[in-house]
């Protein structure tokens, strides 16, 4: 049914051009090609201009030969992590790994690469589907900034699918956390540290005695939080006045996301005022939680399609973000499915051949399932997404 030689390929293309958050216009522009060659009504948005990058989301629209059926979008993000430039994918032992001073890029192209072949197949056997929307979104890392800037409107789908987590094909992703960044300004007093150093007020070591009471890591089995960034000081013979700090929550519980948020605000004001200081503390909602139920027709239609093609399946959670939880707080039930990818975000990632093969055989057969709902169907049981 697929092309094995053909996803290699296609996956060593993708790999190997220039797709850094924000500059992923080589990426873009092959695959454009790519979907203009496979009848896809193709294109580009305005969000590199909202994000400062150089070029925007590629939204494809295929019409479908089932009327009836209700509209599926498939979804990947174009962008990868540093260091990724000269990516040079090796095969060996049924691995696909970098060279080992980049990224392999498996996270998000072979999401990128198993849409493509499945369209190819789907074109090639003449297969009854619905219309399909493809996004592929830029800006994914580190905030899903693309999907952010993607406008409602453009967005036609009844359910859909982002290809972006670590399982193994067949496994779906029903429940994420929401996001918050915290992103805090330590203010002290300026003085000169080797003459008056008793007249100012250190920010640094305020900073210090905060994060020396702040709960961090993992905090249950549901949450997290991460002390990510922290920058201040002018000279060593100066008392810094002003420290930032950089911080985030994460909880696929959202009374502990707010609780474990406030905890950590409450933190640094708290002691900076105990010290004669002051703290300002900016909250932003990165992304929403969201939960599909188990009986949804987005969830048991992926799991169907798997057993279609002898994959096992199981439901599962996750610690990470995804444009899923855009797109759920959109209105569309979107699952994330697993790619395979593995120790992403490091220049040990790698994939197994197979896995690559087999998300791309796992696609074609969501296609094919999704070709026999009605849209009525699809709209049952809608996604719990949790709003604050």
């Amino acid at each position: 049914m697929i092309n094995k030689q053909r996803i290699r390929e296609e996956f060593v293309a993708f790999v190997g051009v220039t797709a850094e958050t924000r500059a992923e216009r080589e990426a873009a522009d092959l695959l454009k090609q790519r979907l203009t060659g496979l009848q896809a009504d193709v294109r580009e948005d305005n969000a590199g201009e909202k994000i400062g990058g150089n070029c925007g989301n590629v939204l494809a629209y295929i019409k479908g030969n089932r009327p009836d059926a209700p509209v599926l979008m498939l979804s990947a993000h174009l962008d990868c992590v540093a260091p990724c430039a000269g990516i040079k994918p090796r095969f060996k032992d049924g691995l696909i790994t970098s060279g080992g001073d980049t990224v392999l890029g498996s996270d998000d192209k072979a999401g990128v690469v198993a849409i493509l072949e499945a369209i190819r197949v789907m074109r090639e056997q003449k297969l009854p589907h619905g219309d399909l929307q493809l996004v592929f979104t830029v800006a994914e890392e580190g905030g899903l900034h693309g999907a952010k800037s993607l406008e409602r409107e453009s967005l036609k789908a009844d359910l859909g699918y982002v290809l972006d987590a670590e399982g193994p094909p067949g496994e779906v992703v029903t429940i994420t956390p929401g996001q918050d960044s915290i992103h805090v300004i330590m203010h002290g007093k300026t003085a000169h540290a080797g003459m008056a150093p008793e007249e100012g007020l250190n920010a640094i070591v305020l900073a210090g005695k905060a994060l020396a009471q702040l709960q961090q890591g993992r905090i249950d089995e549901e949450t997290t939080a991460n002390v990510g960034l922290i920058s201040g000081g002018i000279a060593t013979n100066i008392v810094p006045d002003k420290v930032e700090i950089s911080c985030e929550a994460r909880s696929r519980n959202p009374e502990k996301l707010t609780r474990q948020t406030r905890h950590m605000a409450e933190t640094f004001q708290r002691v900076a005022a105990a010290y004669g200081g002051k703290a300002e503390v900016d909250i932003k909602r990165v992304y929403d939680s969201f939960t599909l139920d188990a009986a949804s027709p987005v969830v048991q239609l992926a799991q169907k399609a798997a057993e279609d093609i002898g994959l096992p399946s199981r439901l599962t959670s996750t610690g990470g973000g995804s444009d899923a939880n855009l797109f759920n707080t959109c209105g569309i039930p979107c699952a994330v499915l697993g790619i395979g990818m593995s120790k992403v975000h490091t220049v040990d990632e790698f994939i197994k051949e197979k896995d690559l093969y087999d998300i791309a055989g796992w696609v074609v057969a969501i296609i094919r399932r999704a070709a026999r709902l009605e849209k009525a169907q699809a709209a049952a049981r809608p996604t719990t997404v949790h709003s604050y």
